[in-house]
């Protein structure tokens, strides 16, 4: 079996051969997605890095992985003995490789990638920054397949149809209004890649990707038709049928590529730089005029129907009552029995199994005690896990995947016998989460804003953490939904109704613990005044946040009055699905402080 420095040892051979002095592997497929295919997570392949996020560099005579503050610990633990050494991400998503290589590699080098795994602004960006310091960019070596003996092949698992009444537009309506989209950008056609985007469109679902239900497909939509490209034999003769009535053409998956090359010249295609592979692009012709922007579909989809919202609701109450179950089944348990952080995802699983539509889980459980918890995106293992006492902090990241709707949701909860560090940085955090879900803002603003509001009572201590604010959800699809975000980075994204993101302040004392308290919230309507339109938040999320770490002194009584009417709020709603036993628990949790 080879080690990781082998694999290391025969990139580098190829590297040689091809006179390429530097090759970047990326964590992405060819639909340019988070969440991978097990076929296309080449970064773990390579060098054993399992987190979601992170860019390898190798040279010959370096290797690094360049990833971000999430992942530092969790990376440099991974990394240890595979010939990759972690570099240290400043700013989250930022490719800062490039100015590295321009730094270490001489004039007339060479660097390459395989094009099917980095998106068309990354390839331009990087053929920009390095040509002009006289680097040639090489986009279509693939140094992985030749040593990936038991490479995994694309997924074959079945797809299927929402219904209307649970997708809130049927295919035909969003159809049109996306070709109302590209004739405002006098787009011929358009070349849709990206997964969440295809599912929102189509209507479809299935299970290719881990925890996200979407399915491998392309997309090309002309003003007269729709081409869908696909493995057919994933599809039910009856949705087959209903989506040939909605004007769909069926294709296999990998005629995309003819399907592009094919393209009438003196036409124009509309593609998102961000979501599209760098390989479909080099395939366009050149008698095609290229017309770059996001998705319209990526905004149709985040600005969520009324009809989703609703559903969006009640799936708020579902995850509430496995939660609320949950959390007291670990309160009477914790100490008297063998509980581990592997077996409490297991555990949550099942109680959230027991909801009506649930799917699944929207990604993998961050079960976190203690010192655990200080990796912001840790990952239990047989060889990593350890056993909850009736002491200490616990963090619990998780979410489900339900049939109308998407959530996630993190809670630290106490286990007995805090220290005043623990209860003052546990009430920072929830201050935090309160300013960010209580503000008020004006139409316009951005997720930089809701992110600087959100960190202050941090920021008021000296105190920070690395990873983003919030991210945007998908209904009934992928956790991590843009195009909004709220994190340091001025995105050109303003802040719009029937939004729903989430808010999840953190800080992290690595060694010792972690805390993280996440809701999501949708963005609604405020007020009008003569100083224009203004939003707030509604809080969906619906699980009671534990007031016993809760140091009071620190806290405003504003804030004080935003816990207390949180956990009744959530007390009232979820009463009604619960037994006598666990509303008397629930009561006493969600008491007011």
């Amino acid at each position: 079996m080879m080690t990781f420095k082998d694999k290391l040892a025969e990139i580098r051979k190829q590297m040689s051969a091809d006179g390429v002095d530097a090759y970047i592997i990326a964590s992405a497929d060819p639909h340019i997605s988070e969440y991978l295919p097990e076929r296309y997570k080449c970064i773990e392949f390579a060098s054993g890095f399992t987190g979601s996020a992170g860019t390898l560099v190798i040279t010959h005579d370096f290797a690094g992985l360049w990833t971000d503050a999430r992942y530092f610990v969790h990376a440099a633990e991974q990394l240890e003995n595979s010939g990759f050494e972690l570099v240290k991400l400043r700013v989250q998503a930022a490719p800062e490789y490039i100015q590295w290589l321009e730094s270490k590699l001489e004039k007339g080098s060479v660097v390459a990638f395989d094009a099917y795994l980095l998106s068309v602004m990354l390839a331009e960006l990087l053929k920009t920054e390095l040509e002009t310091k006289g680097i040639r960019i090489e986009p279509n070596k693939d140094y992985l397949s030749s040593i990936w003996a038991d490479r995994p092949a694309l997924p074959v698992q079945p797809a299927y149809l929402l219904s209307e009444e649970i997708a809130g537009q049927d295919v035909p309506t969003k159809l049109r209004r996306l070709r109302e989209a590209l004739g405002k950008q006098q787009a011929d056609y358009q070349l849709l890649s990206s997964l969440d985007d295809l599912a929102w469109l189509f209507n479809i679902r299935g299970s290719d990707v881990m925890c996200n239900p979407v399915v491998l497909s392309f997309a090309l939509i002309g003003s007269n038709d729709a081409r869908l490209f696909i493995d057919g034999a994933k599809l039910e003769q009856k949705d087959r049928t209903r989506l040939e009535q909605d004007g769909i053409s069926i294709l296999p998956y990998d005629e995309v590529e003819a399907a592009i090359a094919s393209l009438p010249g003196g036409s124009s295609l509309f593609i998102d730089p961000k979501r599209n592979c760098y390989a479909l692009y080099e395939k366009v012709p050149a008698g095609v005029r290229i017309i770059q922007g996001t998705n319209p579909t990526t905004i149709f989809k985040a600005v969520k129907e009324d009809s989703e919202i609703a559903n969006m609701r009640q799936t708020m109450i579902k995850d509430g009552v496995a939660l609320a179950r949950f959390f007291k089944w670990l309160e009477e348990h914790v100490g008297k029995e063998k509980i581990t952080e592997v077996s409490i995802a297991g555990t949550l699983d099942g109680f959230r199994a027991q909801q009506e539509g649930y799917i699944g889980e929207s990604f993998d459980a961050i079960a976190g005690y203690k010192h655990h918890g200080a990796l912001p995106h840790y990952k239990a293992t047989p060889a990593s896990d350890i056993e909850l006492q009736a002491e200490g902090l616990f963090l619990l990241d998780s979410g489900g995947q339900y049939q109308r709707g998407t959530t996630d949701i993190t809670r630290v909860v106490s286990l007995g016998k805090l220290n005043d560090e623990e209860r003052t940085d546990y009430t920072l955090v929830l201050k935090a989460l309160i300013e960010g879900s209580s503000t008020i803002f004006p139409k316009g603003s951005r997720g930089y804003q809701i992110d600087a509001i959100t960190r202050k009572p941090l920021w008021d201590y000296a105190c920070n953490y690395g990873h983003g604010t919030g991210h945007g959800i998908g209904y009934c699809l992928n956790v991590h939904e843009g195009p909004q975000v709220f994190n340091p980075t001025n995105l050109p994204v303003e802040i719009e109704p029937g939004m729903i993101t989430s808010i999840e302040p953190g800080l992290y004392k690595p060694s010792r613990y972690g805390i993280r308290i996440e809701n999501l919230v949708l963005t609604v309507p405020y007020r009008e005044t003569e100083f224009g339109e203004f939003y707030a938040f509604e809080t969906l999320t619906l699980a009671l946040i534990d007031t016993e770490p809760v140091n009071k002194a620190l806290l405003e009584q504003r804030h004080i009055d935003w816990l207390n009417e949180y956990n009744q709020l959530v007390f009232e709603k979820l009463s009604p699905y619960l037994n006598e036993e666990e509303n008397l628990w629930l009561k006493n949790k969600t008491r007011a402080v």
